[in-house]
């Protein structure tokens, strides 16, 4: 006996070694999807904590970045992790994704200094986290699929794939909570479940990866994959800034180049991959009907729904909250609260969906979860802006049960349809998928609001400015300032009047008109119409991806053909045994 199985006393073949591995891979995609959002959250208090105003001019890149930042480097490196893990063994890769994630949370807890020279250590200290993060996205599902038989995958996956979403969600509130102490905290909070992991991980998790010797690392895919996704990706963050006279960037000829040059590297990395012997991608995988529908599934699911919770947050902290008597600062901790309806939709149907799709197929739970959402689309785009919390909270619920019921079946069909020795790859391909999806989700979200208040705000707010006292002239420009201003002031806890009105323009109005102008009310009763009208839009485009995904998900595994032709050998195989 290994001194490693002595220490747990649970080999690999022992019937229990399947739930250690449940376990230990659900909490790293708990704690890898928790720093998804609970960054999304703290960003206020980071900045203050930092003492950068990221709104300020040239600025707001650091914004995105450390928000982005993370999102993006998973996208780009769980295929390649995934490949890697196939040749060198996954869980020994797992293992390593795990030290190097929590290894990004102490420098980022330590991050020292202030200014944008901190601002910059973060967004490097959080690309390491990332790189952690991608080899645990990408081995988590490859390492369940090797530990469990077949009739148990769904429940498996499904329990590992509602942790990880569910991470997403409680990040939310986290974030608010340890925010409001400390802004280290936010990062702080992964140390000690990350060493725990790692070591567990280490000491538990048992490699039964069978790798084929003399595979060789095929760099030029590796790069042309990297490339064309980085460059797409940084094309869709830039595109959601002004440029020149324009609300948004998609006018900028270099966020043009990136959307273009970007899929071009990836249509040449195509064809390498199909030419070279050990590629980092097989592309002979899209041939099985299954993984190619699956993941089809998940990239239409995935932009529907990748937006959804951005959306949701400024929504509630833009409009809904600040109605309601909440000042702008305490928004971040209780817009995370209001959230938590989504996460109980999640934790019903998700385990439910998938034990129940180990029994009956994959398909059509994963194609009635995603009807569901698209129910749950049109339920959020009838809500007023200004809506009742027991209607709201209800859509929630009903959007989480559509989004978790989805992810189990769905990746346990993926999952399925693949040769063992291509898990890992396999596994990384969906969460790129997934991943670039949600990057892409938030760019169509963000666009169609801002293009809905770049419309209708400035004649709203000027002439709420004017009517509260501020000349004319003062009241014009300030109103022809880019709504992105105004939605990320609201994103970040900031009045956004106080931020867009300069001091001095303030100060000069009576007292009664100040309080008017920095009230609770004022800039979301100018805001809501605009905005909402917008986020109907996109709900609407949320629907028909919903739906496009359920679509996908019905794809027969075969064609007709071959389940002819395997009913006629199965036939004929039972005539010769009878005969």
């Amino acid at each position: 006996m290994s001194t490693r199985t002595s220490l747990i006393g649970i080999g690999r073949d022992h019937p229990r070694y399947k739930w250690v591995a449940l376990s230990n891979t659900t909490l790293g995609s708990l704690l890898a999807t928790i720093n998804l959002s609970i960054v999304l959250i703290s960003l206020p208090a980071i900045f203050r904590g930092i003492k950068v105003n990221p709104l300020a001019p040239g600025e707001i890149d650091y914004l995105l970045w450390v928000l982005l930042s993370y999102m993006v480097v998973t996208a780009v490196l769980v295929v390649t992790a995934g490949r890697i893990s196939d040749m060198l063994g996954r869980v020994r890769m797992y293992n390593l994704g795990f030290a190097v994630f929590t290894v990004g949370s102490i420098l980022l807890f330590l991050t020292p200094g202030s200014g944008n020279q901190a601002a910059l250590e973060l967004i490097v200290f959080r690309v390491v986290q990332a790189v952690g993060g991608a080899f645990l996205f990408a081995n988590a599902p490859a390492i369940l699929t090797d530990a469990f038989p077949v009739h148990q995958r769904g429940l498996a996956l499904g329990l590992n794939m509602i942790a990880g979403t569910a991470g997403q969600l409680l990040g939310l509130v986290l974030g608010g909570i340890l925010a409001a102490i400390d802004w280290h905290l936010v990062f702080l909070v992964s140390v000690p479940v990350g060493v725990l992991g790692t070591v567990w991980a280490f000491i538990a998790l048992h490699e039964t990866t069978v790798t084929r010797r003399g595979q060789r690392i095929d760099f030029v895919g590796n790069l042309l994959f990297a490339g064309g996704l980085v460059v797409f990706l940084i094309g869709m963050t830039y595109g959601l800034l002004p440029y020149g006279a324009s609300s948004m960037g998609w006018f900028n000829p270099w966020v043009d180049a990136g959307l273009v040059g970007g899929p071009v590297l990836l249509a040449v990395f195509v064809v390498y991959e199909q030419r070279v012997k050990d590629p980092m991608l097989d592309m002979s995988l899209f041939r099985i009907r299954a993984f190619a529908a699956g993941n089809a599934a998940t990239l239409f699911g995935a932009i529907a729904r990748g937006g959804l919770q951005f959306m949701l947050i400024i929504w509630l902290q833009g409009i809904w909250l600040p109605i309601h008597g909440y000042s702008y600062q305490d928004t971040p901790l209780w817009s995370g609260i209001y959230m938590i309806p989504l996460l109980a939709g999640f934790i019903l149907l998700g385990p439910l969906f998938g034990l129940l799709s180990d029994r009956f197929g994959q398909r059509p739970f994963a194609a009635g979860a995603m009807v569901i959402t698209a129910v749950g689309f049109v339920l959020l785009a009838l809500l007023p802006a200004n809506f009742s919390y027991p209607e709201f909270a209800a859509v929630l619920v009903v959007m989480g049960l559509g989004m978790g019921g989805f992810l189990s079946p769905n990746t346990a069909w993926i999952m399925n349809s693949v040769p063992a020795a291509a898990r890992g790859v396999a596994s990384g391909t969906r969460a790129t998928f997934q991943n670039s999806g949600m990057l892409l989700s938030m760019g169509i979200f963000f666009t169609m609001v801002v293009l809905g208040l770049a419309g209708d705000l400035p004649a709203a707010l000027g002439h709420g400015l004017t009517a509260a006292g501020l000349p004319a002239a003062q009241a014009a420009q300030i109103a022809h300032v880019p709504p992105t201003s105004a939605l990320f002031a609201a994103f970040l806890g900031y009045n956004p009047i106080q931020t867009l009105v300069p001091a001095a323009a303030l100060h000069s109005l009576p007292a009664a008109a100040q309080a008017t102008l920095l009230g609770h009310g004022f800039f979301p009763s100018l805001v809501s119409p605009a905005f909402i009208a917008g986020l109907r839009i996109a709900f609407a485009i949320g629907a028909v991806l919903s739906l496009l995904a359920a679509a996908a998900s019905l794809v027969p595994a075969e064609s007709r053909a071959a389940r002819r032709a395997a009913t006629a050998t199965s036939l004929a195989a039972r005539e010769a045994a009878e005969g």
